[in-house]
């Protein structure tokens, strides 16, 4: 009996995993149903479609475009904010032995990642070369140019900034320090306000994609009302009538953003020449950069998470006030 009642406990068993597989089979087959049958459908209305996605993509390309910028600014400074150089001039009676004994100090100070010294003869020959007053500065009958010792520190904050150059204008073999504190305070105020501005915008312009999405969704909604009744009177369950809606909502927002990263492209494309020309003419070597593929993720999982919010807002709203008669 014990053996009967085991062997006929097993298919109640196994047809209980296989009716949680089929459900979970069926449940996932819907959303790839639901899912095509709504990005057909946007493509079917091709026009109104393309119009929403560039409203969206329009949305999200100013502040990218903005980021993008102000990203390529930071890399443009990058060089001279991660390393900035700090010039220190030697007084003219220091001995080779007492420079050398500074150097070796400044080199093992740990606020300071390298040092280099240029003599007083090599800062002459480059003044020569640079100057074009060869002739003239030979003339002269003593080399008028210190010694100098470029500093590059390993803080680039404006607070550890002043105060490693108070500390190196306090040592007596040091004659002076020259290092613009206050363009580097400037410098990254600009930067800081640059950013933020940007957050900014993004979130208002967020908030836009939110409306125009949520928005878009409502008129869906008022014109499948007749549907939407009949589902509900047959007994469609509130999340299978709001599927689709999400479903629409995610495509627009995917969208969008792919609409936003092809904008952005072309604006790069059309920038990216006579900014470099403009850099090349400085004699620095630059190259305009887009966005990278984790920010091109991001920004594609951006649209989608936003449709489908805005999306859902909207459904929640306006679909309970659909109800069969």
């Amino acid at each position: 009996m014990n053996a009967l009642k085991k062997n006929s406990s097993k298919p109640v068993g196994g047809a209980s995993v296989q009716s949680q597989t089929f459900s979970i089979a069926a449940y996932l087959s819907n959303h790839k149903k639901v899912g095509t049958e709504t990005l057909i459908k946007l493509f079917k209305t091709w026009f109104a479609s393309l119009m929403t996605w560039l409203v969206i993509g329009i949305a999200f390309a100013l502040p990218l475009i903005l980021y993008i910028l102000l990203n390529n600014a930071n890399q443009l400074g990058g060089e001279w904010q991660g390393k900035p150089r700090i010039s220190i001039y030697l007084k003219a009676d220091l001995g080779a032995a007492e420079t050398s004994t500074l150097l070796n100090s400044l080199i093992q100070n740990e606020a300071v990642a390298s040092a280099k010294l240029i003599t007083a003869e090599a800062a002459l020959a480059e003044f020569q070369t640079q100057s074009g007053f060869k002739d003239v500065l030979s003339s002269l009958p003593f080399n008028p140019l210190p010694a100098v010792i470029e500093v590059e520190p390993k803080a680039v904050s404006p607070a550890s900034l002043k105060l490693l150059v108070t500390k190196l204008a306090d040592q007596p073999s040091i004659e002076s320090v020259s290092f613009d504190l206050d363009w580097v305070e400037r410098l990254f105020a600009i930067l800081a306000l640059g950013e933020r501005f940007v957050t900014a915008l993004s979130v208002f312009l967020g908030l836009g994609v939110l409306l125009s999405i949520g928005n878009t969704i409502r008129l869906a909604i008022e014109n499948r009302r007749a549907e939407i009744e009949v589902v509900k009177l047959v007994g469609g369950t509130d999340s299978f009538v709001r599927r689709p809606f999400l479903y629409l909502g995610f495509w627009y927002g995917l969208g969008g953003a792919l609409f936003a990263w092809l904008m952005v492209q072309i604006s790069l494309i059309f920038l990216s020449s006579p900014i470099e020309r403009l850099l090349h003419s400085y004699q620095n070597e630059f190259y305009l950069v887009g966005l990278g593929f984790v920010e091109t993720l991001i920004l594609l999982a951006s649209g989608a998470f936003l449709g489908v919010l805005g999306a859902g807002i909207a459904v929640g709203r306006h679909l309970h006030q659909i109800e069969p008669t």
